[in-house]
């Protein structure tokens, strides 16, 4: 117990955000689809009368009839499908991997945090007399704490990543070129202040908090379920793909609005002097729900279930290999 836990928790984290960081990004970039026309709308033009005639030598006008006025239909927005396959016709097959420097020390320091603080507290709450096994309230509630601390400790690299990913969708002049993770922290806290690298904290650690606490909790109640039933020789492949996919797909369903709302917060670009895009988290809320629908806040969900489902899958399958690796071994 103790670093190990840690060391494993990073390397199954690393492996999958890597694998699976082109479905993060194109998840990212739906999620920041509408988003331009939701915060600086433009105002409406003044509508000239239909009609216009003098009456006793004042002029009248009669007000415009509104269906006179050809209402303009709203742009499909882009599938998935749609999303990769515009970015790879514009940025090339290197596109799908911008910001992927940036997902590797996220993982680093955010995943390795919360799965090692995570088995910590699972090994501490386990009653001595419950044959092992940590009941769902206490899985639930050290996934809390695990991800709240994790988040706090890799927000940087977070807002780094998220603004790596969106890059690629801004015109040529506003993009901020980042060469690579290290130059985005860099160039973030020398221009926006070292408080810019915890923008968005408050969503992240929320956001974190739930995904571990269903992730984690959901894993590995998924996996003790079907031991229970099959016996402990089920304890193979197949049962960790069941369980990890089963906690991909809660986790997602669970964060979704948070981190839509969290992506955009995290890519919002304040001008120096002028007010920012979101007065804070509520805010951006608010906006996108009044501007978008309240499905806005889903936006994303499928290349979030994309990329969640196998993210988790690759990320407990890989633990459970590492984890045989280092039977035996303390550190």
């Amino acid at each position: 117990m103790g670093v190990k836990g840690f060391v494993e928790g990073g390397i199954a984290s690393i492996v999958a955000g890597c694998s699976t960081h082109p479905l993060d990004l194109i998840k990212v970039r739906m999620q920041l689809q509408g988003e331009a026309a939701a915060v600086t709308a433009a105002p409406q033009p003044a509508l000239r009368p239909a009609l216009a005639f003098h009456a006793g030598g004042h002029a009248v006008a009669l007000p415009p009839h509104h269906h006179d006025i050809p209402a303009a239909a709203a742009p499909r927005k882009p599938g998935p499908l749609a999303v990769g396959a515009q970015i790879l016709r514009s940025e090339g097959a290197r596109g799908l991997f911008s910001g992927v420097s940036a997902t590797m020390l996220r993982q680093t320091l955010y995943s390795t945090t919360r799965m090692g603080l995570y088995d910590i507290l699972k090994t501490k709450w386990t009653p001595p007399d419950n044959n092992g096994v940590l009941p769902l309230h206490r899985k639930i509630a050290a996934g809390l704490v695990a991800g709240g601390v994790g988040a706090a400790v890799g927000n940087p690299a977070d807002v780094a990543m998220v603004r790596m990913q969106a890059d690629g969708r801004l015109p040529l002049a506003e993009r901020r070129n980042y060469a690579g993770v290290g130059d985005a922290i860099g160039r973030m806290a020398r221009d926006e202040g070292v408080r810019s690298l915890w923008r968005g904290s408050s969503l992240t650690v929320n956001r974190a908090m739930i995904v571990t606490a269903s992730q984690l909790a959901t894993y590995d109640q998924a996996k003790e379920a079907i031991l229970a039933r099959r016996g402990p020789g089920a304890d193979g492949l197949a049962t960790h793909v069941a369980a990890s996919f089963t906690a991909g797909i809660v986790a997602a369903a669970a964060s979704n609005p948070v981190d839509v709302v969290k992506t955009r917060m995290m890519n919002m670009k304040v001008a120096p002097g002028a007010p920012p895009p979101y007065a804070g988290a509520v805010d951006c809320a608010l906006k996108t729900v009044r501007s978008e629908g309240p499905m806005a806040l889903y936006k994303g969900f499928i290349p979030t279930v994309m990329r969640q489902g196998p993210f988790t899958v690759v990320l407990f399958v890989t633990l459970e290999q590492v984890r045989k690796v280092f039977k035996g071994v303390e550190f």
